[in-house]
């Protein structure tokens, strides 16, 4: 099926042809025509599967005249609002229609300039409230959609969420796009969504090009075996999983000790270091990059060749999520996970909760390379991530 099948303004498909896209996606297809039939529609899909698109586009073809703020989109992070925000200024480059990214580690002066003759915002919510505290009104949003609303409550945001609907008129469209649901995620539908309808897109990741393996290794020689495999088995783009900013830095650091051209990504560093990163890594198509959770969702990097979660995942969720950013769009891909044995118990878990068995790897031989013993702190970087950690492990073991 083309995108001709779905009757947008010309304008719109110019865009999407001058992006190279010729035909939808699996998302794209199933959402595209209810969002345009007017129905709030809840959107299962993973990062990667196309579904700014899949709200963008109808949004875009709907959008008045009026005056205001006529569409908002919230986001859980700064890097997810920034792609957003430049897809939707590309799908709408040939129309009268300004898009503006809202998002913290940056001056709010301009933004606030900027959102004052906004069509479309594109928003996290921290910085969201920011603005409308000095003033920004929501009272002409027809449209509102939740990208990765999961991640969002996740990470704390539920409260800000919802202040932030109970400012936008309760006759709008609610768009509502999760890789999850939850209790919490479910209530949120039931009070601001008006019958949903839910739209399930295959996941973009063929099993059958994903090898997955785990290394049985020594707490004190998971360092030299990660050297071992960046140097002797990684090709294009490796995505290397830590639980805290700290360790991040650490591992990063010792990786460039060893010659290994590694950078980190995570909450703690300044909005325009991370886009940085991202942009780099984009021009490079290859690379290594060192992250915390948040670059498992909301991140679109391609090329990703190996992802290694050297600490283990907080939650099962979090697992598929981090393996999620490889064997996309045909190509092979590697995830390869570190157990110690002090995380043998909860790798097993893991596993039995994703209904999976992965067989422990036979160990290659490997040059032994001295560390400093891994920091032990906290393995999230929020406190809602945190009690859900806590609360999970919690429930399996009792």
């Amino acid at each position: 099926m083309p995108f001709s099948h779905f009757n947008l303004p010309t304008p719109i498909v110019k865009a999407i042809q001058d992006q190279g896209y010729t035909h939808p996606t699996a998302i794209q297809e199933k959402a595209i025509p209810l969002i345009l039939s007017g129905k709030d529609i809840i959107g299962h899909s993973e990062t990667g599967s196309g579904k700014t698109a899949a709200f963008g586009l109808p949004m875009l073809n709907m959008l008045s005249k009026c005056k205001g703020v006529n569409a908002l989109i919230l986001t859980p992070t700064r890097e997810l609002c920034v792609q957003v925000s430049e897809a939707l200024a590309g799908f709408a480059k040939y129309l009268p229609v300004k898009v503006v990214p809202v998002f913290g580690g940056v001056g709010i002066g301009q933004q606030i300039n900027a959102s004052r003759t906004a069509d479309v915002i594109v928003a996290t919510p921290g910085r969201l409230l920011d603005l409308m505290a000095r003033g920004l009104n929501l009272g002409a949003v027809r449209y509102l959609v939740l990208d990765e609303a999961d991640r969002m409550l996740d990470m704390g945001f539920i409260k800000d969420v919802e202040k932030i609907l109970s400012h936008t008129p309760k006759q709008r469209q609610t768009l509502l796009f999760s890789a999850t649901s939850s209790p919490r995620l479910r209530s949120l539908v039931n009070r601001y969504m008006n019958s949903p309808v839910s739209v399930q897109a295959k996941t973009h990741v063929d099993p059958s090009l994903l090898i997955e393996r785990a290394y049985m290794v020594q707490i004190q020689e998971k360092f030299s075996l990660l050297v071992h495999c960046l140097k002797h088995e990684t090709s294009g783009i490796a995505l290397i999983f830590c639980k805290t900013r700290r360790n991040c830095d650490k591992l990063a650091k010792s990786l460039r000790a060893q010659k290994i051209s590694a950078t980190e990504i995570h909450g703690g560093l300044s909005q325009s270091k991370r886009i940085q990163t991202i942009t780099n890594l984009h021009k490079r198509g290859i690379g290594i990059l060192v992250a915390t959770d948040v670059a498992s969702r909301g991140l679109h990097i391609d090329n990703i060749s190996h992802v290694y979660n050297y600490d283990l995942p907080q939650t099962p969720d979090d697992y598929v999520h981090r393996i999620g950013r490889t064997a996309r769009a045909g190509a092979k891909g590697n995830a390869v996970t570190f157990v110690t044995p002090q995380d043998a118990r909860d790798f097993k878990l893991i596993m039995r909760d994703i209904e999976r068995v992965i067989k422990p790897a036979p160990l290659p031989t490997f040059e032994k390379i001295a560390m400093p013993s891994p920091t032990q702190e906290p393995s999230s970087p929020s406190r809602d991530g945190h009690r859900k950690h806590k609360q999970f492990w919690n429930r399996r073991r009792h």
